[in-house]
């Protein structure tokens, strides 16, 4: 069941028409209540993992969302409706889709229009969860430059959408088949906040460290819901990139990734992917490469930023 929200001209950005946007009862009455949502997206579920761990991984998720006295709001594009909000039936049968598009903010607006089905971004779940009024976002790695940029202008949109959309997003990081480096000065030239979460260096994804340091730190929900309050109050537009490293138990350390993911670019390279296939294909092929150790780390870290998110949006929810 989905409700629409009370007042369109109270949402924080231009009115969408209500014939475009879905958001789920549970997600309605927590957001009219004044209670803590934090957004999940759909590409992870719809390109970043197989069945069926994309359904089991998404619903173990949204509990540890739960958990924490938050409610979860898994964003899609299904039938050309955007969704904010899945149920337990919608989620598996998004998992099983065939033909599904993998959706930024280039074609958000296509799929729509075009009564297509497709799995959100960073970017376009960032600019699903700011038309609900949903401010903070846990996902997996945030998209940024990748390597060989300078040759191939392959930026992902989510540092733009970073720079011009008010939604904390809690991540591990970059995707460790980044140029991490080149993607933090992209986020600085932007005027993205980047944060460590109890750390004063990056992560890297599958792995708890980078060669880069954090540019900032804060080590509680509190300070980060603290911090992203005072720059709405001053007036800065935006979000905020939060780097959480996983669990030690759970990480594959950074120099045997870095071997795999060489292997996983000089396939991709061999075989002439480019464009929105390059991350799906090279997260593929090291999981192969590492006989699913990098999908388990993979669950590992996308549950302990949800666990983050949830305190985050506690913290943002309080008076």
């Amino acid at each position: 069941m989905y409700r629409k929200l009370k007042a369109w001209h109270e949402a924080p950005i231009m009115a969408i028409s209500t014939k475009l946007l879905d958001i789920s009862a549970e997600v309605a009455d927590a957001l009219a209540a004044g209670r803590p949502v934090v957004a999940l997206e759909s590409t992870i579920i719809t390109h970043g993992m197989p069945w069926p761990d994309n359904s089991s991984m998404a619903g173990a998720v949204e509990d540890i969302v739960r958990d924490e006295g938050v409610v979860p709001a898994t964003i899609a594009v299904m039938e050309g409706r955007l969704r904010v909000g899945l149920s337990g039936d919608e989620r598996h049968a998004l998992a099983q889709a065939e033909g599904v598009m993998k959706l930024s903010r280039a074609d958000l607006g296509f799929a729509l229009a075009m009564g297509r089905t497709g799995g959100t971004t960073v970017a376009a779940t960032m600019i699903g969860a700011h038309l609900a009024g949903i401010n903070v976002f846990a996902t997996g790695g945030i998209g940024g430059v990748h390597k060989g940029a300078e040759k191939s202008f392959d930026i992902s949109a989510d540092l733009d959408e970073l720079a011009s959309t008010p939604v904390i997003v809690v991540s591990a990081g970059a995707k460790a088949i980044l140029d991490i480096e080149k993607t933090l000065e992209v986020l600085e030239t932007r005027g993205v906040p980047v944060v460590g979460f109890e750390t004063d260096i990056m992560p890297a994804f599958w792995s708890r460290h980078s060669p880069y340091p954090a540019p900032l730190r804060l080590d509680t929900p509190e300070d980060i819901a603290r911090f992203q309050m005072t720059r709405e109050v001053l007036g800065i537009t935006g979000g905020m990139l939060v780097a959480n490293p996983l669990p030690a138990e759970d990480e594959i350390p950074a120099d045997e990734m870095a071997g795999y993911i060489a292997a996983a670019q000089a396939e991709a390279s061999a075989k002439g992917v480019t464009g929105k296939a390059v991350t799906p294909f090279l997260l593929s092929h090291i999981e192969q490469l590492t006989g699913g150790r990098s999908l388990a780390t993979n669950i590992a870290l996308v549950k302990n930023n949800a666990r983050l998110a949830a305190r985050i949006a506690r913290a943002m929810a309080r008076p």
